[in-house]
């Protein structure tokens, strides 16, 4: 006998089953997940919590012609199932395959939006509200966030205006029973179930408008009335901070109740003003290990189903293990040295920092301008904060990097987990804009270590410095190819080997790389000089000088898109010294956002790779 879920192949096939059935899809839905992302990992924790809530909105709401805005977009595998990709579910993250978050080119109908980012879905719903005004439609649009995505700014300022304009559009906050509140008992269920009922909403609107019309005393016993009414409701219900914004809220409700979901949002559906239903899911749903360890399968890697052990194979250090230890390290040494991270303690390798350090150690939620800011106000305060944060998420702090630590000159080290091509996250997380965006900025020291010992030693640099300093890195390790490595000097690069016919100057992670293209180069009677650029910013204008005045070949190699890159930077200076008769080539990422899939595969796809450089470098450095 198939499966229900083989039968759906779009929201309409999901509302023709009965309502009884749908915890039986959820239980398969979840099967499937497990399944597939045992064996592909990705965001398991989030997406399991999740799946009532997915079907409940989806059998509800007229999707696609109602819209369904998912913030972030980590748990949204139920809802890619329910939308007519249950086929292709098991290419999940693969090269080619279906995304891990909500891609518009993957399907433009249901996935309106292709995120990533925490805190965009209210404000992006709300331009859907405004056009859907503007245009004479009359669809619901419903904008599905969870607590953590909730205490981002943005979100605030999205519900600010969202309740004060007034509009039809209806929030959907999923909390997941680890921040805002929890159900308070039987009685708060009974009274969300009576005001959620079309009677009780239309005896209120019918009341109003007849206590308005009383002469004299009319609106002022209207006032009186809502007085009463929110009074008892700040007693009962934990939302009048939603009520206050404008919102009518409701909750909290079991979000592993899909009848009673079901119900609720067919209840409030025809209601015309901003809406708040407070959903409460557990993270992990359905799952032991995730039950007892959501972070760990928050994004996980392949594991065994029966044990929930991780598959992957045990390597060298990574660059975010060696971080964690150094700037533990350093913090044992100086007092002053601050840890700050934007929700991504475990991911930036801050354990041991926290656990040693508790009173040093800030994690200020999803809020990277305020992180950026934070740490200013600590720098001038006489700490040495630190920012550990990942390449993609650092872009939401751009303005304060410039205006709160760049333009005051301040001590703030800027940590960039994840710089470069991240793998199967796809474009909303690769970190290859980081270079770009910030080395054109004023009193910034910019780096990038070559192996997660040289991030260890660049790390002591930077708390020698007086001024802002950023140091990227990539996901995982690299080898460490350089006999012996010269210490870090300000601006100065370092040649780890020399050759007569041309020059390879690469940056961080691409070190290796350059060798292993030496290495090929060597064996085809080329002679290439590696060097380990070190430095964004300033560049080794010495060397570059020497290099273009001696080999006149030169070949840049960077892990980040090309306009406005490290390379660019090394033909400016070539530009600006009046150099001539200089060959150069840029070699790094297109100006496009990049898919998803392996690290190994998008290295081959977009040519980052020994023998791809090496081609490059024969036909057209070489000729």
């Amino acid at each position: 006998m198939p499966r229900l879920i083989e039968n759906i192949d779009n929201p309409e096939d999901l509302r023709k089953l009965n309502i009884s059935e749908l915890t039986g899809l959820a239980g398969e839905i979840r099967e499937e997940m497990l399944k597939v992302v045992s064996k592909t990992g990705g965001h398991l924790a989030s997406s399991l919590g999740s799946v009532e809530l997915a079907i409940a909105v989806h059998y509800a709401f007229n999707t696609p012609k109602d819209f369904i805005l998912c913030d972030v977009g980590h748990q949204t595998y139920a809802h890619k199932m329910l939308t007519g990709r249950f086929k292709k579910f098991r290419s999940l993250r693969q090269l080619g395959g279906l995304s891990g978050f909500p891609n518009r080119e993957e399907s433009p109908e249901y996935d309106l939006f292709t995120t990533g980012h925490s805190s965009t879905s209210i404000s992006a719903a709300l331009g859907l509200v405004k056009s859907r005004e503007l245009k004479g439609e009359a669809n619901k649009i419903i904008a599905v966030i969870g607590d953590a995505s909730l205490a981002g700014g943005m979100a605030f300022e999205a519900l600010n205006h969202a309740g004060q304009a007034g509009k039809d559009i209806i929030i959907i906050l999923n909390d997941n029973e680890r921040s805002i509140s929890k159900s308070v008992g039987a009685l708060a269920k009974y009274l969300n179930r009576i005001i959620s009922a079309p009677a009780y909403n239309k005896v209120r609107m019918d009341v109003e408008r007849l206590v308005k019309r009383i002469p004299r005393f009319g609106f002022r016993a209207y006032r009186a009335a809502r007085k009463l009414e929110e009074g008892l409701k700040n007693l009962l219900i934990p939302g009048m901070l939603f009520e206050e914004m404008g919102f009518r809220y409701f909750g909290p409700i079991d979000g592993h109740n899909v009848t009673q979901l079901v119900a609720t949002f067919k209840n409030l559906m025809n209601l015309k003003e901003p809406i708040l239903i407070h959903v409460i899911t557990k993270k992990g749903r359905g799952y032991r290990f995730a039950e007892e360890d959501p972070a760990s399968f928050h994004g996980t890697g392949p594991f065994d189903l029966d044990t929930g052990e991780k598959c992957e194979p045990e390597g060298a250090s990574t660059f975010t293990e060696a971080f964690g230890e150094k700037i533990a390290e350093l913090a044992s040494r100086d007092p002053k040295i601050i840890a700050v991270t934007a929700a991504m303690l475990d991911g930036t390798g801050l354990n041991k920092f926290a656990k040693n350090f508790p009173d040093r150690f800030f994690d200020v939620g999803i809020a990277e301008e305020h992180a950026v800011s934070f740490a200013a106000g600590l720098a001038r305060g006489g700490f040495r904060p630190v920012i550990a944060i990942y390449s993609t998420f650092l872009q939401r702090g751009y303005d304060q990097i410039i205006h709160d630590v760049c333009l005051q000159n301040l001590p703030v080290v800027f940590c960039l987990d994840r710089a470069g091509l991240v793998g199967e996250d796809g474009p909303t997380h690769h970190g290859i804009f980081d270079i770009a965006y910030l080395r054109n900025i004023p009193n910034l020291t910019f780096m990038a270590p070559a192996t997660p010992a040289e991030l260890g030693e660049m790390l002591e640099f930077a708390f020698g410095l007086n001024g802002p300093v950023a140091i990227r890195y990539p996901k995982g390790s690299a080898q460490d190819r350089a006999e012996k490595s010269a210490p870090i000097k300000m601006g100065k690069a370092q040649v780890v080997k020399k050759g007569k016919d041309l020059a390879m100057i690469a940056l961080g992670s691409m070190v290796d790389i350059a060798f292993r293209t030496a290495d090929t180069l060597s064996k085809k009677r080329i002679e290439a000089t590696v060097v380990n650029a070190r430095f964004i910013k300033p560049v080794d204008e010495e060397l570059l000088a020497e290099l273009c005045r001696d080999i006149k070949k030169i070949v840049t190699i960077e892990e980040g898109i090309l306009d406005g890159g490290f390379g660019s930077s090394v033909l400016e200076f070539v530009e600006r010294a009046g150099i001539r008769g200089v060959k150069a080539r840029r070699i790094g990422l297109p100006d496009k956002f990049i898919e998803h899939g392996k690290r190994s595969e998008l290295f081959s796809k977009y040519n980052l790779t020994p023998d791809a450089i090496c081609d490059v470098i024969i036909n057209e450095v070489m000729k």
